[in-house]
């Protein structure tokens, strides 16, 4: 067992985004909302090597498998946490997914979705933080 199973869940939540049970984050300040994983999915799922990117124009309901993120772990789907159509795709994530690793809540961000639902059904900071403890 390596030193980082063993590591207390000492995790960035930021209070500002929404998150589903699936451990995907919305920023639904932005325009279209930004969507992303969480430092609690990354931290599970270990070096991510390659992420499977939806096309642009892509419809997904909230529940659909939405794209892959591979790592040498596993081959994870993410759930859509939203309805909606996917306007923009992180190609800079996809050429470097260290970069999801690295700053899962900023650069590596995955897709924009122009939502279909102004009230999607998702938990606010402090219900994730309850999820994942």
């Amino acid at each position: 067992m390596s030193d980082e199973d063993n590591k207390p869940l000492n995790l960035d939540i930021p209070d500002h985004l929404s998150y589903s049970e699936d451990h995907v984050w919305v920023d639904q300040s932005a325009e279209p909302s930004v969507v992303g994983v969480t430092d609690y999915a990354v931290s599970q799922l270990g070096d991510l090597v390659f992420i499977d990117l939806p096309e642009p124009g892509t419809q997904v309901q909230a529940g659909d498998e939405m794209l892959e993120l591979e790592s040498a772990k596993a081959v994870e789907p993410v759930i859509a946490p939203v309805a909606g159509t996917i306007r923009y795709v992180n190609q800079g994530a996809a050429d470097d997914p260290s970069v999801v690793n690295n700053d899962p809540y900023g650069e590596g961000w995955l897709v924009k979705i122009e939502l279909d639902d102004d009230e999607p059904e998702l938990l606010d900071a402090e219900g994730y933080a309850k999820l994942i403890r």
